[in-house]
């Protein structure tokens, strides 16, 4: 496969009026990339035959920085195996999944382990490959500014195009990180130590990132720190006393082993990150997000416990602290704009599959925390990550054979905030027919309502 063939399914899509669809990795959460809500005909653009990495290594005499270009098709663990044989000193900020497709996460902003050393996947972006709505290939200055600035972050699902291909800057690690995961009951005190997490997360060293996965009874703390044991454990007694973390929970390891050790665990080996296939894929799942801004009380981490996750249909959270690199970026610098202020990311997310039905009480436990959520998080927008995609958030209504903007804001600022607007003046610039569309695909702003 190669960019000809996106070109003319483009070309052969617009002539007979069949729209095309865009699958990376096939994560999104809704499916976006591959199916419809609607009764529609569409065609699907799969990019895993595109899936190249192609290492440039630096060179620090130069003040030359290292560089990756890789495929819209490739996986990140294809991504991270290729720079972790290249150097182990080097590394990229994206996400822990490694079956997740680069094109759609770079799409969305991407965010892991090194987010608080070193922000966003999206913010690492140097240039990309686009084929547009009238099939021609751009590079970063023939898109134009607006248009580079959009697909860094502005949602997956080719609303302004097709990205062939991203080039990235690579960013240094040292030669040894440390990894421990540590869980808490709540006999053990989770909630008491859970709700000072909320504070000293997000102000640790940036070297240092602590997540938790709170999970029926237990919050289970995980984390990556950029250096040895030996110079973890003083932070970690100093700041964090409470999760009582000693040399028996770390484990040294290069970069790239970490990659595999944190997201599938002490037995997986760095050739188990080429593995395209999640064993998550073979069930159905729920997912949505919130942001937090102030640390939410112990009462109310009380009754998550008790209540929300002792029920028999419960699902999971996932707690990423921000903090660091990530927030001294601008909001609008990307179209990312969760930066300054927020101290974690929620993801909620329940599956079920194997005979477990039809998912109606796991997806009815989503939208229920969710509802009981809503005191405890940001306002004015109720923000959330448009990685983790949730239509229940609001879709687009076409009039008039272009999505209107008006109804796209109801999701759109919940994912962008003001860059909402931003993003849909791009989508003007580059496909004001709004080819490129789906139920939560940027809407096209009409010059009138400029």
């Amino acid at each position: 496969m190669n960019a000809s063939h996106v070109q003319a399914a483009v070309v052969c899509g617009r002539r007979h009026g069949v729209r095309l669809r865009v699958r990376s990795g096939g994560h999104d959460y809704e499916g976006l990339s591959f199916r419809s809500t609607r009764l529609e005909t569409f065609a699907v653009i799969d990019l895993a035959g595109l899936r190249s990495v192609r290492v440039s290594l630096g060179s620090p005499r130069e003040e030359a920085p290292s560089t990756a270009w890789v495929d819209s098709g490739a996986t990140l663990g294809e991504l991270y195996h290729a720079i972790g044989k290249a150097s182990d000193r080097l590394a990229f900020p994206a996400g822990l999944c490694p079956t997740v497709g680069v094109g759609g996460h770079l799409s969305g902003g991407g965010f892991g382990m090194l987010l608080r050393k070193h922000g966003l996947a999206a913010d690492h972006v140097v240039d990309a490959t686009l084929v547009d709505a009238e099939g021609r290939v751009l590079d970063r200055d023939a898109m134009g500014q607006d248009v580079f600035w959009a697909i860094r972050g502005g949602g997956g699902g080719g609303s302004f195009g097709i990205v062939l291909s991203w080039q990235v800057k690579l960013v240094a690690v040292p030669p040894a990180v440390t990894a421990f995961t540590i869980p808490k009951s709540v006999e053990q005190g989770a909630v008491d130590i859970l709700t000072k997490w909320q504070e000293v997360a997000p102000a640790l060293p940036d070297d240092l990132f602590v997540r938790v996965l709170v999970q029926r009874q237990v919050a289970k703390f995980q984390a990556l720190y950029l250096g040895t044991c030996d110079a973890l454990l003083p932070v970690m007694r100093h700041r964090f006393p409470e999760l009582g973390v000693n040399h028996k929970h770390c484990k040294e390891m290069t970069w790239l082993q970490s990659v595999p050790y944190v997201y599938l665990g002490g037995d997986a080996t760095v050739e188990d990150i080429l593995n395209r296939t999640d064993p998550v894929d073979t069930t159905s799942s729920k997912a949505t997000s919130d942001y937090v801004r102030h640390a939410i009380a112990s009462d109310v981490w009380e009754e998550i416990f008790a209540t929300w996750l002792a029920r028999p249909d419960a699902g999971l959270m996932i707690l990423d602290p921000y903090g660091g690199s990530i927030a001294g970026v601008p909001e609008s610098a990307t179209p990312f704009s969760h930066r300054a202020g927020v101290l974690y990311n929620v993801q909620y997310m329940n599956f079920w599959g194997g005979g477990g039905g039809d998912g109606a009480a796991q997806k009815r436990w989503i939208r229920d925390m969710y509802a009981f959520m809503e005191p405890h998080v940001s306002k004015n927008p109720r923000e959330a990550y448009v990685n983790y995609r949730d239509l229940d958030l609001g879709t687009n209504v076409v009039v008039g054979n272009v999505t209107s903007y008006e109804a796209g804001k109801v999701w759109g600022e919940k994912y962008y905030k003001d860059n909402f607007r931003r993003l849909a003046m791009a989508k003007r610039q580059i496909d004001p027919d709004d080819y490129f569309r789906n139920e939560q695909s940027i809407p096209p702003l009409d010059a009138d309502e400029q």
